[in-house]
């Protein structure tokens, strides 16, 4: 439904988004993830038409959209994060006003599709309020309302829960999962749990760059090669971290000691002390909370079980920790950066080369204090240098 195809673009000579590729099919949900400032609005602008890309392709139901605009707007609906609504009007009159700058002529076709969309986004109650007067989410659902209108086949959602109260958040939720029986839908958000709880697959975006593209349960599973366990142990907590520690796969083990009123935490790595973070779970006395950490791919719970029952000590609970999205996040957007500052101290090293400007650079041009003189390199070089600060 729609296509993303090495999408690029430059503000000068700053890339807000570069060579981003990807692929949206009839009635998914896709969440486009990245932390603010990683070029989520940029990307869903230009998939709009609009803003035009410095290169790449996007198309809509098979229309280039900087080729064949209309054509292929008609088929898109764009809430962007800040809704541009007429607050002097009605919301049935800023919906009338929408319906015929999109098209809607006849004007009782045009009655009868506000009514639909305002019966399926429950805006019945505020039809003759006047839009200055809504709250924050009713304002996002008539916006929600003005990108439906035409009926497209897909929605560009822009940040739609931001600066909603919880029970707004939930109602929004909802409704973007029941509109997406119907539509193909990209989500921009930075809220991880509105990812996990709305959409198909995720496509993680940083510093401009596409980090990752698969479904949530699929990157659980593919951050999931190390094993860890969580388990509940009465008994001394020196000689348990001691039987955990025999256990065969186990890499680590950490220790939530309880000492009076307070958690004390403390770990081990072998035989070195590590200060971990201190449990927010309040244990009875003389209960102790480890956590086990396997070795890549070894399933370590029987063992784990065997070792404290074995050892006479009281085994209260034990569960495996799934990595939430959170955790899949920042592992993800954490390796990227580091690779990425490996890349950019790799360049400079290169183009430095023997020393001062005025070497050949091996293809005929030449560079002048360390940047190669072509507008590319010194572009890419130059741009790197300004994030790491």
């Amino acid at each position: 439904m729609i296509e993303v195809e090495h999408l690029t673009k430059y503000y000068g000579t700053s890339p807000a988004v570069r060579d981003v590729s990807f692929n949206v099919e009839q009635g998914e949900i896709l969440g486009f993830l990245g932390p603010n400032g990683a070029g989520k609005t940029t990307t869903m602008r230009m998939i709009t038409g609009y803003l035009p890309a410095t290169s790449g392709t996007v198309r809509v139901a098979g229309y280039d959209v900087a080729e064949k605009s209309l054509q292929a707007r008609q088929h898109l609906g764009y809430l962007p994060e800040t809704v541009p609504l007429y607050t002097e009007l009605t919301t049935r009159e800023y919906l009338d006003f929408r319906g015929r700058i999109t098209g809607l002529n006849n004007s009782k076709e045009r009655r009868a599709r506000i009514n639909e969309v305002m019966d399926e986004l429950n805006l019945g109650s505020v039809v003759d309020r006047l839009i200055g007067n809504l709250s924050r989410g009713y304002r996002q659902r008539v916006g929600l309302a003005q990108a439906m209108l035409h009926n497209p086949d897909a929605l560009i959602l822009d940040e739609p829960t931001v600066g909603l109260d919880p029970v707004q958040i939930t109602e929004v939720r909802a409704l973007i999962k029941e509109l997406g029986r119907s539509h193909t839908i990209i989500l921009s958000t930075h809220l991880l749990a509105e990812v996990s709880m709305v959409c198909n697959r995720v496509v993680i975006i940083n510093r401009g760059r596409l980090v990752a593209v698969d479904t949530p349960i699929h990157m659980a599973a593919g951050a999931s090669q190390q094993q860890k366990v969580q388990l509940e142990v009465g008994g001394a907590p020196a000689e348990i971290l001691v039987a955990l520690r025999s256990v065969q796969g186990v890499a680590k083990v950490t220790t939530m000691s309880q000492q009076g009123s307070n958690q004390v935490a403390y770990g081990s790595t072998d035989s070195a002390e590590v200060t971990m973070p201190v449990s927010e779970v309040a244990l009875p006395e003389g209960v102790n909370l480890f956590q086990v950490d396997g070795n890549e791919g070894a399933d370590i719970r029987a063992q784990v079980a065997s070792a404290v029952v074995g050892g006479g000590y009281k085994l209260l609970e034990l569960k495996s920790i799934t990595p939430t999205l959170e955790d899949i996040f920042i592992q993800v957007i954490t390796q990227e950066e580091e690779n990425e500052e490996a890349s950019a101290g790799q360049i400079t090293s290169d183009l430095a080369g023997d020393g001062a400007g005025g070497d050949e650079y091996g293809d005929g041009s030449e560079y002048d204090g360390g940047y190669k003189a072509t507008p590319q390199v010194r572009t890419r070089v130059t741009a790197r240098k300004r994030v790491r600060r």
